[in-house]
């Protein structure tokens, strides 16, 4: 299995609705793809984070940081212009 294969099985792969077959493929993917481990945790976590509606307070110094980016980014980005006659 490769790891296009992969992602396009992860879906059914977490709501348990694959083939007995298909999900031992995957999982002997997983044995020794670290990046698609990766994206499998990773994914995991984030559902469950959906699901408990937890509100997570980041560290102030993320959210300054965070927000002086989105700044920069936003003045940087310059509004489309009219054409010269």
């Amino acid at each position: 299995m490769k790891c296009n294969d992969f992602l396009k099985e992860l879906t059914d792969y977490l709501d348990g609705t694959i083939s007995v077959t298909v999900r031992e493929e995957l999982e002997e993917h997983l044995h020794w793809c670290r990046d698609c481990y990766v994206v499998l945790n990773t994914t995991k976590k984030t559902i469950e984070i959906y699901r408990d509606n937890q509100i997570y307070e980041l560290p102030e110094s993320l959210r300054t940081r965070l927000h002086e980016s989105i700044i920069n980014k936003c003045k940087c980005s310059k509004p489309p212009g009219k054409a010269s006659s």
